[in-house]
């Protein structure tokens, strides 16, 4: 150490030294307690510079991680697309928040140890943890900008790095951690760390309210639905749920509370009607666009939900088809071009078996038709995504042409993006959309051209969302996720 530097004299706390478990929760218990030493550590440290100027040295403190080593070729139930290795070697993942993830970490950890019958090591890790993540959980502390201090804040504390926040696990890119260990779960600490600051910037609910199962709509009026029915199931004991929130995190228990909408709205105001562990239902408007598409499930991923579906409305690409219809999509035509960096528009987006069962289920429960009544109102097919929304304006032969060749039958700017990311970071995923328009048909979205059919088959929409959502949530974790959305070589952890 130089002492002529200041910079180099390196001030951390004390963490626990690694130790093997055998027991899930007690592992994610020494989680806990290595993340809570740390971020206390840095809001103390940070918290002390704010009033009495720089520190004497820099100031550092490491997230937590999870290591497994095992030597074993041994054949692991196939049945189970998660919860194992795939052969010999030396696994780790950073780790964070593992309070609001203790329930994944505990039956992710508590599988490895079941099929790998070897103990997980538990330590920190040798990934500093940014400053502004480890104040984000308390609200009297707030990391001021650049220059507002009297030291430059990277030259003392650890700041977010985007070199090291992407997304190489989940695309595939053979990416490892420095020592040359390989990782255990999709997501690095630093990743999910950024997401979850972004989600709860874009939607003003914290993290902790997501629950396991996310409705994407694109249209307000399914907002006001879902807040009605929410009141319904609060008011109603036998129903499960036991909380509502909306945006600016404001919670409700009671069906006649007011929820007070923020004078200024996030760009995706998000609700939660919750229920115990996480097994709820989460509603994010996410608006009209690929680009909200992409951002809304790019860090709603982290999270790890079981499945999310898109309930948006759409322009109805066939004569036979009127307002108010439902699509339910069984193939994606992508030219919504945000994902092309990271899924190549040549990867087949499939329809998941267990989700599209739901869906038409639900719908056949909520219209009260079934079978081949159903066709009367829905349609299944290729649903067409694009990233222009008035391509009406532009000569119409090359888009109608491709639309033809492809079989759509209706056409909107969210659903493929949903489904190509769900598929990418293995969330399984749907849509169920509702015919507003008929744009080669001369049915434009203009103010009294919906009819009553179309007005009543809309209030029944979300509805139809949440009864394929409570099907799903019935389903066997292991039926979900499936092989169909893991490749040759996956992460241990869902």
């Amino acid at each position: 150490m130089n002492a002529a530097d200041p910079s180099l004299h390196i001030l951390a706390p004390a963490l626990p030294e690694a130790e093997e478990f055998t027991d899930a929760a007690k592992a994610v218990e020494r989680l806990r307690e290595i993340y809570d030493i740390s971020t206390r550590f840095l809001v103390e440290q940070f918290s002390d510079s704010i009033r009495n100027g720089r520190p004497a040295g820099r100031i550092r403190a490491f997230y937590p991680e999870i290591r497994l080593a095992t030597r074993s070729f041994a054949h692991i139930d196939s049945r189970l697309s998660f919860g194992h290795v795939a052969g010999p070697g030396v696994y780790s993942t950073t780790i964070t928040r593992p309070q609001l993830f203790s329930n994944y970490l505990e039956q992710q950890i508590g599988l490895l140890i079941q099929n790998h019958e070897v103990p997980v090591i538990i330590g920190p890790s040798n990934t500093p943890m940014p400053v502004h993540f480890a104040v984000a959980n308390d609200t009297s502390v707030t990391v001021p900008q650049d220059g507002a201090m009297d030291f430059t804040l990277r030259d003392v504390f650890d700041v977010p790095d985007l070199s090291t926040t992407h997304d190489d696990i989940v695309n595939g890119n053979g990416w490892t951690y420095p020592d040359g260990s390989m990782p255990l779960a999709p997501f690095t600490a630093q990743r999910i760390d950024y997401s979850l600051a972004r989600l709860a910037h874009y939607t003003a609910t914290q993290p902790d309210h997501f629950q396991n199962h996310v409705l994407f709509t694109n249209y307000q009026f399914y907002v006001d639905e879902f807040e009605a029915h929410a009141r319904h199931m609060l008011a109603d004991p036998r129903s499960g749920y036991n909380a509502f929130v909306g945006p600016g995190n404001v919670v409700i228990t009671r069906s006649d509370q007011p929820l007070p909408i923020p004078a200024k709205l996030p760009q995706m105001p998000t609700y939660h009607l919750k229920r115990r562990n996480g097994q709820g239902i989460t509603l994010v408007n996410i608006g009209v666009g690929p680009s909200n598409a992409k951002t809304a499930t790019d860090h709603i991923a982290v999270l790890r939900p079981h499945a999310w579906l898109m309930v948006g409305h759409c322009a109805g690409l066939r004569n036979s088809q009127r307002l108010g219809d439902f699509v339910l999509a069984h193939a994606y035509l992508r030219e919504d071009h945000v994902l092309d960096a990271d899924l190549p528009v040549w990867v087949p987006i499939p329809a998941l078996a267990e989700i599209q069962i739901a869906l038409e289920r639900a719908v056949a429960e909520v219209t009260e038709l079934e079978g081949y009544d159903l066709k009367r109102i829905m349609r299944t097919g290729t649903v067409a995504t694009i990233d222009n929304r008035n391509w009406e304006l532009r000569d119409q032969s090359g888009p109608v042409q491709r639309l033809s060749q492809s079989r759509a039958i209706a056409l909107d700017m969210e659903s493929a993006t949903i489904a190509a990311n769900g598929f990418r970071f293995r969330v399984p995923y749907g849509t169920l959309l509702c015919v507003s328009d008929k744009p080669l048909h001369g049915e434009l979205k203009l103010p009294g051209m919906a009819s009553d059919f179309y007005k009543t088959q809309v209030s029944r929409h979300l509805m139809i969302g949440i009864r394929a959502m409570e099907r799903i949530r019935d389903m066997p974790l292991e039926r979900i996720h499936s092989r169909k959305l893991r490749s040759f070589e996956e992460t241990a952890f869902l």
